[in-house]
């Protein structure tokens, strides 16, 4: 059985159709940016114009606000709420669950509907769970925790390609 407390183990093929699917996601929902983060607040990809924004700090309060909302839901006896939306003057964000290692966040500007973003973020979520089950049934029980990583030296992580 897979261990459940880490996240899938990542190849390039993985990370180039999560960043797909977060194209198409930021062209129909007419976004500025869209990350994929894991539970922990660790950003895994993104793609959109995010020179104005520290995604790296972004991705770890979207966590935490989430993670807070979870436990909300507990106390008003909802079993989940799945989904979070900040909205600002000028620019929103909207996070949601994907499964039970990862979560998607949406900037957005704030004259842009939530509902838009919402209406187009389903399919982009159903699509980046089947690729991240993809990921898990390519070597069940490995994975990464990324909470125990050495953000001083990703190294053993991160590792250039070998040339075939």
């Amino acid at each position: 059985m897979p261990d459940m407390s880490t996240l899938p183990q990542l190849i390039e093929d993985d990370i180039q159709r999560l960043n797909e699917a977060l194209k198409e996601l930021i062209t129909a929902a007419d976004a500025t940016a869209a990350l994929i983060i894991d539970k922990g607040g660790f950003l895994i990809t993104s793609q959109g114009n995010a020179d104005d924004f520290d995604l790296t700090t972004i991705a770890a309060l979207s966590s935490g606000a989430f993670m807070a909302n979870q436990t909300i839901a507990g106390l008003v006896n909802e079993p989940n709420f799945n989904s979070i939306y900040q909205q600002g003057d000028t620019c929103s964000l909207f996070v949601v669950n994907i499964d039970e290692h990862c979560m998607l966040v949406v900037i957005f500007k704030s004259q842009t509907g939530v509902g838009v973003v919402k209406y187009f973020a389903s399919p982009a979520v159903k699509r980046i769970a089947c690729q991240l089950a993809i990921a898990s049934e390519r070597e069940p029980g490995q994975g990464l925790d990324l909470s125990v990583l050495n953000v001083a030296d990703a190294g053993e992580f991160f590792r250039r390609k070998e040339e075939v």
